[in-house]
């Protein structure tokens, strides 16, 4: 899961990228509301946590920016304003859901386990495909009913190319959503990761199109 972190406090968002981070999740950290709004414009995470106490501009602000550029995307606010009123404007604007600081982590970490149940819910049917089925809340795969042992990034790999069956994915476009962005990835990161997989999985389940990328066709 890809999330976009924005929050000012450098303090807690160096402590949150890391306790995400050893959740298994890739988290990006932006510490200006407009530099959100581009990154948002750029390339959708699987998850915005916004702060709305922001330096350059307000929060909500921020929250009607990307709204405007994708409905559906999952928001999580947080703010120290902790009154009713704020909660009311907050939600009516478009976010999924609250967090009043401080908060404990564990409750940050449920509240994005509820995010991704709602989005496997709701792609149930792309995490079935042919003989290969994913159990998203365990983080699990199966080939014929039978588990199969698979590292972080390769279920991860494994999930963006079923949840985007029949639609090609680049190298570039895989990384961005497997690592955050100060990561040390190698050229040939994906590839391995891929023949990985390919040892794991029926035969020709992953199709390569050499010089642009790799895809799972439905038939």
């Amino acid at each position: 899961m890809q999330i976009l972190l924005v929050e000012d406090d450098h303090a807690l968002a160096q402590g949150l990228v890391q306790a995400l981070s050893e959740q298994g999740l890739s988290v990006n950290h932006l510490n200006q509301g407009r530099l959100a709004i581009t990154a948002v414009e750029a390339a959708l995470p699987d998850m915005l946590i916004l702060d709305l106490g922001l330096p350059d501009m307000d929060g909500i602000a921020v929250l009607k920016a990307i709204r405007k550029v994708s409905a559906d995307l999952p928001i999580l606010l947080l703010t120290a304003r902790a009154t009713i009123e704020d909660k009311v404007v907050g939600l009516d604007q478009g976010a999924d859901d609250y967090l009043a600081k401080p908060f404990d982590v564990a409750e940050l970490l449920a509240r994005i386990r509820t995010f991704e149940r709602r989005a496997s819910t709701f792609k149930h049917a792309a995490l079935t495909l042919k003989n290969v089925s994913l159990d998203t809340a365990g983080h699990k795969a199966f080939v014929n009913g039978d588990s199969i042992s698979l590292s972080r990034r390769e279920y991860m790999l494994l999930k963006v190319l079923i949840e985007n069956v029949d639609r090609v994915q680049t190298k570039d476009s895989l990384e961005a959503k497997l690592y955050s962005w100060g990561d040390e990835v190698a050229s040939n990161t994906i590839e391995v990761h891929i023949h990985h997989l390919r040892k794991k999985l029926p035969i020709d389940f992953i199709t390569t199109l050499r010089g642009i990328g790799y895809i799972i066709n439905s038939s």
